[in-house]
């Protein structure tokens, strides 16, 4: 196996670790480490939570024979810290332990970073090869650069439509439960995706009208904040969206309360609502967001063109009239079969 085969292979393990982070990490990055000495693997970690030790600590600490770092190589899908936050710098214990090469990757763009963590290495007289699966790890971390170089959480909007292209059949306010398009199995792979997320939204006719509870209730993990756009106040109160199973916030034109549950911020609705929903997100750290409908909420997004991904699935029902779904003007990237239906994956353009 040559160095660069071998340096992917190495790097591939490392992403395969990282991802295993997400929903947990925040507002840390997705970060794997492994570290070979004589193309074997001795040790290995990645990042749980904020706060808890980096993947890079991790995969020091679990190297039995401590003799054999003097002579490894330590991969990391990105570049290791070079300040003080809620753990010490990686950059540093990675010099102190003598570990004499480093392969990254790619670099950390963010302000406290930006290739000062590979300048402390080399200082350290540690060799660092970096840009190795770069595309892949960039991709791993996509919400977390797309919030500190586009200064906006990463947006995903998420819908199902029928055979011929509908949301939806035509319904009244509390008429019957949701047409449902995707079967459990779909169903349950939407639960882990809003475990995965930070925030989730939807407008106020579908709150009133499906009253979703915007859980991750059939998978394992953490709840996202709900988001609902109820521009005069107006959906009740025993909705579940309100219940105490999650934070919400409700996006309105009337009136701001700090500290509330639900809580209500203000927006101005004479002008465009979706950059000020996403200036909201920003300043509250929130790196991701689902954007589970409705129609109208999501064409918004997608006709400002504020979204990077968009997973929608295509059921085996025909509606023949109703709500009419979205249309994306491009291919999906990648087509997986989830039970009864199919799941199309888009993407806008940064990380095809």
């Amino acid at each position: 196996m040559n160095k660069e085969n071998e340096h992917a292979r190495y790097m591939q393990r490392c992403l395969d670790l990282a991802i295993q982070g997400l929903g947990t990490t925040y507002p840390n990055p997705l970060v794997g480490s492994v570290i070979v000495w004589k193309d074997k693997i001795i040790g290995e970690g990645f990042h749980h939570r904020s706060g808890e030790p980096h993947a890079e600590v991790l995969a020091i600490r679990s190297v039995k024979n401590r003799d054999l770092l003097k002579k490894a190589t330590l991969y990391v899908n990105l570049e290791p810290c070079s300040h003080y936050g809620k753990t010490p710098p990686c950059a540093d214990l990675i010099v102190k332990t003598g570990i004499p090469r480093v392969v990254v990757g790619t670099l950390d763009t963010t302000e406290k970073v930006q290739g000062k963590g590979i300048r402390k290495m080399q200082e350290g007289g540690v060799e660092v090869i970096t840009g190795v699966l770069e595309q892949a790890s960039r991709f791993v971390n996509r919400r977390f650069f797309t919030y500190h170089e586009k200064k906006r959480p990463y947006i995903i909007l998420k819908w199902a439509e029928s055979v011929d292209g509908y949301l939806d059949e035509e319904r009244t306010d509390g008429q019957q439960v949701p047409n449902w398009i995707s079967g459990p199995l779909g169903r349950q792979l939407v639960h882990k995706w809003r475990s995965e997320e930070q925030a989730i939204l939807i407008g106020r006719k579908t709150a009133l009208i499906d009253n979703p509870a915007l859980t991750a209730r059939e998978w394992y993990g953490r709840n996202p904040l709900r988001l609902v756009i109820d521009r005069e106040l107006t959906l009740p109160s025993n909705l579940q969206l309100f219940d105490d199973e999650a934070p919400t916030i409700i996006f309105n034109n009337l009136r701001e309360e700090k500290h509330t549950h639900p809580e209500p911020v203000r927006i101005d609705f004479n002008k465009p609502v979706i950059p000020q929903i996403t200036e909201e997100l920003y300043s509250r750290q929130i790196q991701s967001l689902i954007v589970e409908g409705g129609a109208y909420t999501l064409r918004q997004y997608i006709e400002s063109g504020m979204w990077d991904e968009a997973r929608v699935f295509k059921g085996n029902r025909y509606f023949y009239a109703g709500v009419k779904a979205p249309v994306l003007k491009r291919q999906p990237s990648r087509i997986f079969h989830t039970g009864d239906s199919t799941y199309h994956l888009f993407f806008n353009d940064t990380y095809l």
